[in-house]
């Protein structure tokens, strides 16, 4: 089903942002003005669209830069929820006290009452909101029951006028999200072939055929990629050393954006720029490695390729 008619929005280029630099960490130290400023005026010129993930600090700032610099992007923006439920199959945690679970969902309502504020505060930049990120996926260290996503997405769509989803990985929407999937307007999957072991000759078919195996059980819903991407470098540790580079990740990026704009997807490329916060203390965590942009904004591969083209072209 047509994105584009669901979301009310033309075809564009998407990409997930989190503006965090060497240093700053949610809850810790963000993004000033002037950093987000510069960040989204590297962005304008090459991406429509962008993901932001939580309703804190970093995202309000966001928000403000646009408005006030009259950027031509528009937001995908998300509340980031708690973990309501224990989850012993994670295995980095997912595991907390019943006082801190309860806890969560106090905070979890707060974060959506957020949402539509936001949502309406901005509604000019805000094109869509999302209720969550990977929290019912099997792996999830904040696990969130399915039937807590649909009173979330209620609350929402009573509060808000933009279209409403929920980003997860594709694998739970074949089965455990069937009972949300007539909630929501649209459905937002994840995809990451580098992540399950493929390499980069036949990264973009099982990128494809993830999407399609969403796409094909809901032919009346749209379906929206909302991250998918290739790393940069890693330590081992959940993805082969050898099966990431930049070389590797130019190639899949360009393939990405090719199949999306010939298919007619919406796609979140993950990520504009590297996070060293992320994942552990080891600086080849592959966590801190999905940018196409070095956490000191200097481009990779993909995208010094991307400038001297557009160079060339003026």
């Amino acid at each position: 089903m047509n994105y584009t008619k669901a979301l009310k929005i033309e075809p564009g280029n998407a990409i997930c942002y989190s503006g965090y630099r060497e240093g700053q960490r949610p809850g810790v130290a963000y993004p000033d003005y002037d950093q987000v400023k510069e960040d989204l005026l590297i962005l304008k010129d090459h991406w429509k669209y962008i993901r932001l993930y939580d309703c804190g600090p970093h995202s309000e700032t966001v928000l403000k830069v646009i408005e006030e610099e009259r950027l031509d992007l528009k937001v995908m923006l998300g509340a980031y929820i708690e973990a309501e439920m224990n989850n012993f199959g994670c295995p980095w945690g997912g595991t907390y006290p019943d006082e801190v679970l309860q806890e969560n969902k106090k905070v979890n309502l707060n974060k959506i009452d957020k949402l539509i504020g936001f949502a309406n505060k901005y509604s000019d930049i805000i094109f869509s909101l999302s209720v969550g990120n990977e929290a019912c996926v099997d792996w999830t260290d904040h696990y969130v029951p399915v039937e807590s996503v649909i009173k979330y997405v209620r609350l929402v769509k009573a509060g808000a006028k933009q279209p409403v989803t929920f980003c997860e990985n594709y694998v739970p929407w074949l089965h455990k999200l069937e009972p949300l999937v007539a909630e929501i307007d649209f459905i937002s999957i994840h995809t990451y072939p580098v992540w399950e072991y493929q390499n980069i000759l036949n990264a973009l078919e099982y990128t494809k055929s993830n999407y399609y195996s969403v796409a094909h059980k809901y032919p009346d819903k749209p379906v929206v990629i909302t991250e998918a991407g290739w790393a940069t470098n890693s330590n081992g540790r959940g993805i082969d050393q050898e099966n990431v580079n930049e070389d590797l990740q130019d190639i899949y990026y360009n393939e990405l954006v090719e199949w999306s704009k010939q298919d007619n997807i919406l796609t979140f490329v993950f990520e504009a720029f590297d996070e060293p916060w992320k994942g552990s203390p080891d600086p080849n965590e592959p966590e801190k490695h999905w940018g196409l942009f070095k956490v000191d904004r200097t481009p990779k591969l993909v995208m010094q390729k991307i400038l001297e083209k557009n160079h060339q072209n003026n």
